[in-house]
Order: C-alpha cells, then sequence, then structure tokens
C-alpha cells in the first residue's frame, strides 16, 4: 500500500499527476506529521544543509556530523548527503513531541510535500507532480488556492534550480573521466562535497559562497580527472 505523499518507485513517479503553476491546488498540511515519520529518503542539497546548520548555530560540516550520512550517489557518482533517521523512532532526528524543531529551515522537500519537484538541467525548467494519495486538508473552493500559491510558501526555487544544474554538469564531468574506474575520482568526489556541502560560512549568505566556491572547483576538477 502507498502511504500518502511517499511514491515509492520511479514507475510510481511516472504515474502522478503534473501540475502547472496557475492550476488548482487545495492541499493544506494538517500538522499530522506523519510525513516525518519512518523517513530513511531525505537526501540534503548544499542549500538544505547550510539552512538547517545556520538554524542550529552549527559549521555545516558539523551538523552533516552529526545528523546525516554521507556517501557517494551511485548513478550520479557525487556527494550525497542524507539525514539519518533517529536511532530509537526511525523518525526524522529534527521530529520532536510531533512537531518539526526546525519548521523555518526545513530541506526542499519537507516545504514542497507532497509535491515532487523535476529540474530540466539545460534551462532550469522545474515541472511538479503531486504523490498521491493525498494527506492533509482541503481549503474552501472560495480561497482558489493555485500550485503556485504554494509554491511562494517554500520561496527558494531560484537556488534549487542552479543547484540542480550544476550537480548534473558535474556528474558529467564525472562520468566523462571514467567514474569510479578513475584512480582519482575519490579525492576529485571528496573536493566536490566541500564546494558543495561543506566549505560555507554561516554568518554569510549562502549564494554567493555557492557560486564562489563552484568557480574555484572546475579548475580543480581539470587538474586532478
Amino acid at each position: 500500500m502507498t502511504e500518502p505523499g511517499r511514491a515509492e518507485s520511479a514507475a510510481a513517479l511516472a504515474q502522478c499527476p503534473r501540475l502547472a503553476a496557475g492550476e488548482p491546488f487545495d492541499f493544506v498540511c494538517a500538522g499530522c506529521g506523519d510525513c516525518c515519520r519512518n523517513r530513511r529518503d531525505l537526501v540534503l542539497s548544499g542549500y538544505d544543509l547550510y539552512r538547517i546548520a545556520r538554524r542550529l548555530g552549527l559549521p555545516p560540516r558539523l551538523m552533516a556530523d552529526a545528523f546525516c550520512k554521507q556517501e557517494f550517489a551511485p548513478q550520479t557518482l557525487l556527494p550525497a548527503v542524507v539525514l539519518r533517521p533517529n536511532a530509537r523512532t526511525g523518525n526524522c532526528p529534527f521530529f520532536e513531541a510531533d512537531a518539526c524543531t526546525i519548521h523555518a529551515a526545513r530541506p526542499l522537500a519537507c516545504a514542497l510535500y507532497p509535491l515532487g519537484q523535476a529540474i530540466d538541467p539545460a534551462t532550469a525548467a522545474m515541472e511538479y507532480y503531486v504523490q498521491l494519495p493525498l494527506c492533509g486538508a482541503r481549503v474552501s473552493a472560495q480561497e482558489q488556492r493555485t500550485l503556485q500559491n504554494y509554491l511562494d510558501d517554500a520561496a527558494r526555487a531560484g537556488i534549487d534550480a542552479r543547484w540542480a544544474v550544476v550537480c548534473t554538469q558535474l556528474s558529467d564531468k564525472l562520468q566523462q573521466a571514467g567514474g569510479r574506474e578513475n584512480p582519482r575520482y575519490l579525492p576529485a568526489a571528496r573536493r566536490i562535497a566541500r564546494a558543495l556541502y561543506f566549505d560555507y560560512s554561516i554568518q554569510d549568505d549562502f549564494y554567493p559562497q555557492f557560486n564562489a566556491n563552484t568557480q574555484a572547483l572546475w579548475p580543480l576538477l581539470d587538474k586532478m580527472l
């Protein structure tokens, strides 16, 4: 049985209905917390990690060491940072007393839930789909809320689109260099992890640091690979 808002496979995602920005979308979170329970699939972007680290007052690397596991994604070959579930409950580590303790800095996947998002790496165009069945509540017909109203509440589209484009370019770079067969793959992937996730000051805005990190990364990868 599929749980609300959690498509179980790529094939299931392909069957989820797509929504355009102006189409009606009357979903409202009811605060049940079901989307926070038994989660082992919350992959963070660098911006997600930065926002949570800033909320907690920790450097991003310390935040990742304390609450995440780090791995290399088998398909993209890129470093990935995944929230580590609470060992006792299996829930998100920031879900306490039936509430999110970092709600203002919650990851994109949580802010968009129960929507999924696909980003074209060439154009940065975004597509949204609804993962069924829906949980939550519904607004009255008089309010006439649309998908765009829901997205405006998340208010982060530009940075996430740029992140997706850069990650696709970096994945292509690693693939073209031979991937894991390249003897310099691991040092290069670790250097990418620093640029994407860890070399950030929470005292400064994320996006200028992201741009500086990635601009400095490309010539280093040319030398390493």
